[in-house]
C-alpha cells in the first residue's frame, strides 16, 4: 500500500521532543496554503526586482555607471539563484505535506499475511570504523530485533587489522564481541518461539480444525513472555546518553507495549469464547519467531590483502557486496588471509556470504524502529514498486540532544527529512546514506570491475564523499527509482561539537558539482524511456546538487560587498521573508521554537567557510581529477578540535559584519547597515554558543603549537616478516608485496600452490 506507515509517539513539550508526529490533517490546508503564498510573494518580488533593475531602479538610468552596472548584474545572478533555492524548499515542502495528507496505515494483519506466504531475504550491512562497542551494540540490536522473517546482520569492521594503540585494540576487540553477545542474548527466546512454531506445525499435521482455547492461551503466554523480555532488557540497558534513552523507549519499551497488547487481546478472545484460523495463528506466531531469529556476524576487509582497502564507506560496503552469493575457504599466509571460492554446501567453507533479495545499509550510529524492514520491504514487494531500487525513511535526529551544536544540527536534519520526503512526490528523491533498503537486482546492475582480475567490483560510486547521491543517478539512469518512505522509522546521531560538525558538513558539501553533469545524463535517459520529466524534478535535483555552491558564494558576496542600491536590497529582503516565515512554521510543527529559524540562519553564517571549503574541493577535483580524501565524522566522547581556519573565519564573519554595519551607517545606507547588524548579532551569538570563546582560543592554540613544535621523526624497525621467507615466496614469488588493484580471490587452492606442489 502506497505511503503506508506506522505513526510514532507524540512530541513532548518545549524545544526538546520525542519521536515526531506528522501535522494534523486539519492543519494541512493551512500549511499548504502558507507555502503557496510564500512562493507567490517570492516570485512577485523577483519580478519587481528585475523590472526595477532593467529600468534603472524605477526611472533613473544608471547603466552608464560601471559600478552600478556590475552591482546590478551581480545582484541579478545572486538573487535568481537564491530564488531557485527558496522555490525548491517551498516546492519540496508542499510535496511533503501532500504525501503525509494522503498516506494510509497498512494493517498488521496484512503485513503478517504477506510475510507468511512470502519469504524475501535481507542482509543488513553496518559499516563501522573505530566505533565505541556500546554504540555498535545499540545499532546492531535495533537491526537484529527487526520484525523480518529472514535476515542476516553483518558488522563491517573497517578498523586496521593489527592496531598497536591500547585504545584502538580495545575498540576492535569490543566490536568483534558485539555480534556474539547479541546472539547470546537472543538465544533463549528464539529457542522458545521456534519450539512453539514446531509444536503448532505438529498440531496442524494431526488434523486439528482450529486452535483450541488452550492453544490461544499458550500463544498469549508467548506474546507476554516476549513483552516481558523487551521490558527486562530495557531495565538492564545502560543509558550513557540520549541515544540510549531513545533506544530504550522507542525500540524496546514501545515494542514491549505492542506485544503485550496482542497478549491481552488473545486473553480477551478466549474469555469471549472466540477463536481464529490456524493461518492467523501462524501469522501471529511468525511475528515472534521473526523478531528473535537472526544470523549475526562480522567481517573485516582489511584482514584480506586481496580486497580493496580504500578508506571510505562505499568501498567497505563494496567489498562485502562483491563477496555475496558465494562461500569461501580461508587460508592464512605470511601476507594475510586469502579467500577461495567454494561450493555453498562445502564442509570446508569457513565463511558464507549468501545472496539475498535485499541489502539494508545502516550507519553504526543509527537506530531502526522495529517495523522498518517489514514495512519498506513490503512496499518494494508490491508490483507497482517493482522498479524501486532504493527505499528508505530519511533519517531523523535523536531528540533531546544535550549540546547546542547537536540540537541545531538536528534541526537542520529534521527539516531535510521533510524535504527528502517531499522530493519523492516529484520523482526527484535522492538516496540519503545513513539507512536504506537496496534491491539486490538493482545494485548488481551497477557492478563494474576496474583492473584485470580485480574481484571486488565497485557497486556504489566512490568518486566523491557523497556516494549515495552519485549512486542515485547511476540507478535512475538505468530505469530504477528512489522511494523515500514518509515515516520516521530511523534515527541517527548529529555531531555533538563544532569540530566534528565541520568534518561532516565539509564532506556533505563536497561532490555535488562533480556529480552535476550526471544530471543531464539522467534527464536524457528518462526522455529516451518516454518518461515525463517535470520541471519540479529538474529544479529539485539541480538545487540538491548545486545549491550549496551558489548559496555559499551568494551569501559571502552579500556579507562582504557594500552594495549601494538600497531599493534592490529591500526587494531581496522581501523575497527572503516568505522562506524564513515558512521555515519558522515548519520548525514549530517539528517540535522546535519558531525563533529557532534565526538561530539556524546564524548557524548557516558561521558554517559558510566550511561549506566553501567543500565546494572548493569539488572544483579542485573537477580540474585535477583527483579524489578528495574521505574523512569520517568522529564519534568520540571527548570534544573534537576544530580546524583553526574555520574558527578564525567564523570570527572574521562576526568582525566583518560589524565593520560593514559601521561603514553603511557612516554612508547613510541604513537598510544595508540594518542587514549587517542582524548578521552581526546572529553570527556572534552562534560563534559564542556553538563554538565558544574558550574553545576558540584552545583550537587556534592547538594549531599554532602544531605548526611551531614539529615532532621529530623517528626511525622504526619493521616487525613484519620479510617477503623473501619461504611463506612469502610461495605467496608472491618476488620481493614485493601484492598490489590490491591486481589481486583476486582464487577459485581453487591450486591457483596458489600449483599442480606439482598440490600433487
Amino acid at each position: 500500500m502506497v505511503d503506508s506507515l506506522r505513526s510514532t509517539s507524540a512530541r513532548t513539550s518545549g524545544p526538546t521532543r520525542g519521536a515526531i508526529t506528522p501535522p494534523a490533517s486539519r492543519s494541512l490546508p493551512r500549511l499548504i496554503g502558507l507555502g503557496r503564498l510564500g512562493l507567490l510573494l517570492a516570485g512577485s518580488a523577483w519580478v519587481v526586482f528585475l523590472f526595477g533593475l532593467i529600468f534603472g531602479t524605477f526611472g533613473d538610468t544608471h547603466w552608464g555607471n560601471t559600478r552600478w552596472a556590475l552591482e546590478a548584474t551581480g545582484y541579478a545572478i545572486i538573487v535568481t539563484l537564491m530564488l531557485m533555492s527558496t522555490s525548491a524548499y517551498l516546492v519540496a515542502r508542499g510535496g511533503y505535506l501532500h504525501r503525509v495528507g494522503r498516506r494510509a496505515l497498512t494493517p498488521r494483519a496484512e503485513l503478517e499475511a504477506y510475510f507468511l506466504d512470502h519469504q524475501p531475504t535481507a542482509t543488513v550491512l553496518i559499516p563501522s570504523y573505530r566505533e565505541e562497542p556500546r554504540v555498535i551494540l545499540q545499532t546492531m540490536m535495533s537491526a537484529a530485533l527487526q520484525e523480518f522473517p529472514s535476515k542476516r546482520v553483518v558488522l563491517l569492521i573497517d578498523d586496521p587489522a593489527n592496531p598497536t594503540e591500547p585504545h584502538n585494540i580495545e575498540l576492535l576487540e569490543g566490536a568483534r564481541r558485539v555480534p556474539l553477545e547479541i546472539q547470546r542474548i537472543l538465544a533463549n527466546p528464539r529457542r522458545r518461539f521456534e519450539e512453539s512454531r514446531d509444536r503448532t506445525a505438529a498440531l496442524i499435521a494431526e488434523g486439528r480444525p482450529e486452535p483450541s482455547p488452550d492453544d490461544l492461551v499458550r500463544l498469549s503466554e508467548d506474546f507476554a513472555h516476549a513483552a516481558a523480555w523487551h521490558e527486562q532488557l530495557a531495565e538492564r540497558w545502560q543509558c550513557y546518553d540520549h541515544t540510549d534513552e531513545f533506544f530504550v523507549e522507542h525500540v524496546l519499551r514501545e515494542q514491549s507495549v505492542s506485544l503485550q497488547k496482542v497478549a491481552n487481546a488473545l486473553v480477551e478472545a478466549v474469555a469471549s469464547h472466540q477463536t481464529m484460523s490456524w493461518r492467523r495463528y501462524r501469522q501471529l506466531l511468525q511475528r515472534l519467531v521473526s523478531i528473535f531469529s537472526v544470523e549475526l556476524s562480522s567481517f573485516e576487509r582489511k584482514s584480506f590483502p586481496v580486497l580493496n582497502h580504500e578508506p571510505n564507506k562505499a568501498m567497505n560496503l563494496n567489498s562485502y557486496l562483491g563477496l555475496m552469493g558465494s562461500s569461501y575457504v580461508t587460508h592464512e599466509t605470511a601476507e594475510g588471509t586469502l579467500l577461495y571460492r567454494c561450493g555453498t554446501n562445502d564442509a570446508a567453507a569457513t565463511m558464507h556470504a549468501p545472496r539475498t533479495d535485499y541489502v539494508v545499509t545502516l550507519d553504526a550510529d543509527s537506530v531502526l524502529l522495529p517495523e522498518y524492514c517489514l514495512r519498506i520491504v513490503h512496499l518494494m514487494e508490491q508490483p507497482e514498486h517493482a522498479k524501486v531500487g532504493v527505499a528508505q525513511t530519511p533519517y531523523s535526529s535523536y531528540p533531546d540532544a544535550p549540546s547546542r551544536v547537536e540540537r541545531m544540527a538536528g534541526a537542520t536534519t529534521d527539516l531535510q527529512y521533510m524535504l527528502h520526503v517531499g522530493m519523492c512526490h516529484y520523482d526527484a528523491a535522492f538516496w540519503v546514506g545513513a539507512n536504506a533498503v537496496l534491491r539486490m537486482d538493482a545494485i548488481e546492475e551497477l557492478r563494474r570491475v576496474e583492473g584485470h582480475g580485480q574481484l571486488v567490483a565497485r557497486f556504489l560510486a566512490d568518486r566523491t564523499p557523497i556516494e549515495d547521491t552519485e549512486s542515485t543517478l547511476d540507478l535512475t539512469m538505468r530505469g530504477w527509482s528512489i522511494f523515500n518512505y514518509p515515516a520516521r522509522l530511523a534515527y541517527s546521531c548529529s555531531p555533538p561539537d563544532f569540530g566534528a560538525l565541520t568534518i561532516q558538513r565539509q564532506r556533505w558539501s563536497n561532490g555535488g558539482l562533480v556529480i552535476l553533469p550526471k544530471l543531464a545524463a539522467h534527464l536524457r535517459a528518462r526522455r529516451q524511456r518516454d518518461e515525463k520529466v517535470r520541471s519540479a524534478e529538474v529544479l529539485l535535483r539541480a538545487n540538491y546538487l548545486a545549491s550549496i555552491a551558489w548559496t555559499t558564494a551568494g551569501l559571502l558576496v552579500l556579507l562582504a560587498y557594500p552594495f549601494t542600491n538600497t531599493v534592490l536590497l529591500a526587494l531581496v529582503i522581501v523575497m527572503s521573508l516568505p522562506y524564513f516565515l515558512v521555515m519558522s512554521s515548519d520548525l514549530h510543527h517539528l517540535g522546535y521554537r519558531r525563533l529557532d529559524v534565526l538561530r539556524i540562519y546564524g548557524f548557516n553564517l558561521i558554517m559558510l567557510p566550511v561549506n566553501a571549503s567543500g565546494v572548493l574541493q569539488s572544483l579542485q577535483q573537477l580540474v585535477t581529477g583527483s579524489k578528495s580524501v574521505f574523512r569520517r565524522t568522529p564519534k568520540i566522547s571527548s570534544r573534537t578540535v576544530a580546524p583553526a581556519s574555520f574558527v578564525i573565519l567564523a570570527w572574521i564573519i562576526v568582525v566583518g559584519s560589524a565593520l560593514m554595519m559601521i561603514l553603511n551607517f557612516h554612508d547613510h545606507r541604513n537598510l544595508s547597515a540594518t542587514f549587517a547588524a542582524i548578521n552581526l548579532v546572529l553570527a556572534a551569538a552562534s560563534v559564542v554558543s556553538l563554538i565558544g570563546i574558550r574553545h576558540s582560543i584552545t583550537d587556534v592554540w592547538v594549531a599554532i603549537r602544531g605548526f611551531i613544535f614539529v615532532p621529530v621523526a623517528t626511525t622504526t624497525t619493521a616487525t613484519e616478516e620479510p617477503s623473501d621467507t619461504w611463506a612469502g615466496i610461495l605467496f608472491d614469488g618476488r620481493d614485493e608485496k601484492p598490489r590490491p588493484a591486481q589481486s583476486r580471490i582464487f577459485e581453487d587452492p591450486e591457483d596458489l600452490l600449483g599442480e606439482s606442489v598440490s600433487a
